[in-house]
């Protein structure tokens, strides 16, 4: 008879048991009435229902919360159910089996090696007929405790060892302590496997190693010991791995953080700080986050990407823009990138700051140091956050003000959000051109207003229209980048401000994206094209006897008209 294993992850330690399916119809959900009631935060009331059709079981969502996740994608419509597919829901793991295996009963996992060899055979199993073992969380909480006392981790000063003399020493004693607990380890398990997730979780970053080293995903996000999400080529998608507790999730978040100087704890319980190869970590915990502590991790790439990649393979630019880009800031355009999270707004500061001639000196002022600059003269500067008495702090807005002592040719802010955005406008008006930066905004004009509001955020009384010339004084180009329905990131348009007109800040498109439909996969068609207008600085530019290519500002797509054929009389 079919019947499902049900694992508890959030039980202490995890504990299984088996249900068969005995009706034509089992639902499971919050609620008493179900035929599986799971009182847990992340289950609905009415979550989802396991149904047999003509010997066919399939699942389907009854409108939850947060989703139904068979083999780690979220389910939209009935989706049948084979021999050892798994369906996660919150910390609830269940296993689906058709009868053939013999399931244990209601066992701590992990207590008995015999208990834990038919489940491990549900786990293992994948589309396509690849194997997945996943240790046991309280087995290796128990290697763990055990390595503690033999190794001494809490004391060892990891500042006078290097990264691989530590993991050296460390998996030597983790190798000792699974020989001595030979008997209680799953034979299905293998040795070489429970020794490097143990290590990576003792000396390195758990079971995000593996996701850090894998060059497709670009964002790691941990919502809990047990909830780890990625996201490659623009979706996210749930992964099969997960920590020991949320102990050792905070554990990790303090091994990344404490070569920064920086702290959390429940009197400081967020913290910006990045990875050795420039990946943008944010992590928050308890009492702010409520389910657990959160860990969010940007990827950065290892070899910066180029324009070259912007266009041939992710089709976030053309060439015409590309060619645009160089010309603006080859003649000292002060440029503002903006677009929402995760548009790409650094990965494109990046390049454009690439296109800088090489003999002038560069200040780059970031939050959390990410760019990285070809050129030999850069000076890279970074905020520091208050240090445990709350004093100390050095914010964006000073280091702004510093650098103009520091003779830039450029100065490039990672992200203006705050009271800096006028000490940029005033650097930008008093002979700093071709200055860079990124803001959030949803659109050229919204940065606008963004940057009148940050300017207000710094205290100066300035009527609006004294801010407003500033600002049309100041900033030459905008562009505007976004993160589409297929996950895709595209430049959707750039704009040249003009001027004023009145109290309104002028300006008028270069490029702008069209979008024509979508195409097969939900993948987003069209194209960025030019407008036909002509910025005014190629006027300047040509007045000055300086060749411009034209072409740049024509819609190479659309043939040129054929002159007309006249007549012979």
């Amino acid at each position: 008879m079919p019947f499902i294993l049900v694992t508890d992850r959030e039980a202490n330690p995890p504990t299984q048991r088996r249900i068969a399916l005995t009706r034509p119809s089992f639902t499971i959900g919050k609620s008493p009435a179900s035929d599986l009631a799971l009182d847990k935060l992340a289950i609905s009331r009415q979550h989802c229902e396991i149904t047999n059709a003509n010997g066919v079981y399939v699942i389907r969502d009854l409108g939850s919360r947060n989703g139904t996740y068979v083999e780690g994608r979220r389910i939209n419509a009935a989706t049948p159910l084979a021999e050892g597919t798994r369906i996660d829901l919150g910390p609830v793991q269940i296993i689906f089996s058709l009868g053939e295996a013999q399931p244990t009963t209601a066992v701590p996992t992990g207590d008995r090696r015999t208990a834990l060899q038919p489940l491990s055979a549900a786990l293992a199993r994948e589309p396509g007929g690849q194997t997945r073992r996943l240790v046991p969380s309280d087995l290796k909480k128990r290697i763990h405790e055990r390595l503690l006392i033999d190794l001494d981790l809490r004391h060892v000063d990891i500042t006078q060892q290097s990264d691989e003399e530590l993991r050296k020493k460390t998996d030597t004693v983790v190798r000792n302590i699974v020989a001595g607990m030979a008997a209680e380890i799953p034979i299905w398990l293998s040795n070489e496997q429970l020794v490097k997730e143990v290590v990576d979780e003792a000396v390195g970053l758990g079971p995000i190693e593996d996701l850090l080293a894998d060059t497709t995903i670009d964002e790691i996000m941990v919502n809990n010991w047990d909830r780890i999400y990625i996201e490659r080529k623009g979706k996210i998608e749930l992964t099969d791995k997960c920590f020991t507790d949320n102990a050792q999730v905070i554990h990790i978040i303090r091994r990344i953080i404490a070569p920064l100087g920086r702290r959390i704890d429940e009197s400081s319980p967020m913290v910006d700080a990045r990875l050795k190869d420039g990946s943008r970590v944010n992590a928050i915990i308890a009492p702010l986050a409520l389910t657990g502590p959160t860990l969010t991790i940007r990827k950065f790439a290892a070899d910066p990407y180029t324009e070259k990649d912007l266009v041939e393979r992710f089709g976030t630019l053309t060439t015409q823009v590309v060619e645009f880009f160089k010309l603006i800031v080859q003649y000292r355009a002060n440029i503002i990138i903006s677009g929402g999270t995760g548009s790409g707004k650094t990965t494109l500061l990046n390049v454009v700051s690439s296109f800088i001639p090489r003999d002038e000196r560069i200040v780059t002022i970031e939050d959390a140091a990410e760019l990285k600059l070809h050129q030999e003269h850069v000076i890279s500067l970074e905020a520091k956050p208050a240090n445990i008495e709350g004093k100390g702090a050095i914010p964006i807005r000073e280091l702004v003000r510093n650098s103009l002592r520091m003779r830039p040719d450029r100065i490039i802010v990672g992200e203006c959000r705050g009271g800096e955005a006028l000490d940029m406008l005033q650097a930008m008006n008093t002979g700093h051109d071709g200055s860079l930066t990124t803001i959030h905004a949803n659109s050229e004009r919204d940065t606008l207003s963004r940057v009148e509001t940050m300017v207000l955020m710094a205290g100066m009384d300035l009527p609006s229209r004294a801010i407003r010339e500033q600002v049309s004084s100041a900033i030459d180009f905008i562009g505007q980048l976004a993160r589409m329905t297929d996950g895709t990131r595209k430049l959707v348009g750039l704009s040249e401000v003009t001027g004023m007109e009145g109290d309104i800040i002028t300006m008028q498109p270069i490029y702008v994206f069209e979008q024509r439909g979508f195409g097969e996969g939900g993948k987003v068609l069209g194209a960025l094209r030019p407008t036909g207008a002509i910025p005014k600085f190629i006027h300047d530019l040509r007045a000055r006897g300086i060749p411009v290519d034209m072409t740049l500002f024509q819609d190479l797509s659309v043939p040129p008209p054929q002159p007309r054929a006249h007549a012979h009389r």
